[in-house]
This record gives C-alpha cells, structure tokens and sequence, in this order.
C-alpha cells in the first residue's frame, strides 16, 4: 500500500490500517478480541514486531487496548467521544506550536459552533446540567489564576454536553485550550476576567430561562470579548 503522496507506507502502518478498517466500519465491535500475535503473524507473514508496531498505533488511537495475562490479547476499545477528544486536542495543540493553525481561526471556529450549541442548551439543558453549569461559577476577587482557567473551561465544556450531542461536544471541547493556555490567561486583565464572569452568569440565566435567542447573544457577545482579549494579550511582549 501506499501513502496519498504515492510512499510504500511500512508494512506496520499497512496492517494497521487494515485492522483501523475493520474497526470503524464495525466488522470488529467493541469488546471483541482482535487476532493473537502470532494468528496476525501467520495470516500476514510479518514478523512479531511488526504486528506489535502496528497494534501499538491502534492502542495510541485509542482503537484498542491491550490486555497482559493468560486471558488476555487486544481488545476492540468502547468507543467513547472524550477518547476522540483528547486525540484532536493534541493534534491542535500540535498543529498550533508548529505554525499552520493559530489561535484567531480556532476562536472563529468557536464562534461558528458554540453560537448555536448555546441556543440548543436552552432548549435541551436539564436540571444537572444547570447544577453543573452553576457550580463552574468563581469569584475573580478571590480566586487564583489556575481556578478561573479551570472554571472557564469546565463551564464551556458543561454547556456543550447540556446540547445533548456528543459530536458537537467532542469537536467543541478540544478548542477550549486555546485560550486557556496559562501564559496567556495570566495576562487578560482583571476587568476582563469580570466581564466573563458575568457573561457566563447571563448565558446561564438565558439557558434556564430557555429563552434561545438570548442564549445566542450572550454567547456570541462572550466570545467576541474572549477573542478580543486573546488577540489584545498574543503579541503583548512580555
């Protein structure tokens, strides 16, 4: 097999392949067991290792876990959207410190989702997830750098699991980071960590209230802020 760029890809990446379609297309269901080692030797002809190689790639993609022991072996993962999160958060993360993403077209992705996903919390949100929401709340008077980062975070995240929508809520949390980052955070203003508490006390009041328009608008004037204040502290010198 070869790779988008016409490469032989290693014989590892082409059986990992191989079994990463068996996976997603779900020939192999969740909690069942993949071949042994040594059955994956026999009907591929790779060597031991290279079986290893290609089933500790499915294990980093969170495909499958391996089980040491007698009743052991790999294991189709049960799929879960905070696995798949943790991926694209790294792969962002990544992609940012190398240059071809930056922070304003992730905050534009941001304003693009988490516009309507706080109108459909107004229409889906339960009582936990409002508990939830609340209990995100700190007082920028008193709490320290590290609790208001978490806050703002948490209170994000709640608020795109009160959507119901575990696609939207796997692609939304990865984002969260990028304004999050503690170098950055340490910088914003005080009147500006205000100002975002009280933008998630409004968004919250018009999610209980379930008033969807007014979720809207107070989500996209908090982002605005939010980005505002992100582009106003990047290229502050330090």
């Amino acid at each position: 097999m070869k790779s988008e760029h016409g490469v032989a890809l290693p014989a590892y990446r082409t059986l990992a392949d191989r079994l990463r379609t068996e996976i997603v297309s779900g020939r192999l269901k969740p909690g069942e067991r993949l071949p042994t080692e040594p059955q994956l030797c026999g009907s591929t002809g790779l060597s031991r290792s290279t079986v290893r190689e290609a089933l500790r790639l499915l294990a980093s993609q969170h495909l499958i876990t391996t089980v040491r022991g007698v009743t052991g072996g790999s294991f189709v993962t049960q799929p879960h959207p905070s696995l798949f999160a943790e991926s694209l958060s790294n792969g962002l993360q990544f992609l940012m410190s190398c240059g071809p993403v930056d922070g304003h077209q992730v905050f534009e992705v941001r304003e693009l989702l988490e516009v309507p996903a706080a109108g459909l919390a107004a229409r889906r949100a339960d009582a936990e997830d409002i508990a939830v929401m609340r209990a995100t709340f700190c007082d920028p008077e008193t709490a320290d750098l590290d609790t208001l980062l978490a806050g703002s975070s948490l209170f994000h995240a709640a608020v795109a699991r009160a959507c119901g929508n575990p696609v939207l809520q796997m692609v939304l949390e990865p984002l969260y980071s990028v304004g999050n980052q503690r170098e950055i955070g340490a910088r914003f203003p005080f009147d500006r960590w205000q100002r975002f508490d009280r933008d998630h006390r409004e968004i919250l009041a018009a999610i209980e209230s379930r008033d969807v328009g007014a979720a809207r608008g107070a989500a996209a004037a908090h982002l605005a802020a939010l980005h505002e204040t992100y582009a106003d502290v990047r290229y502050q010198p330090v």
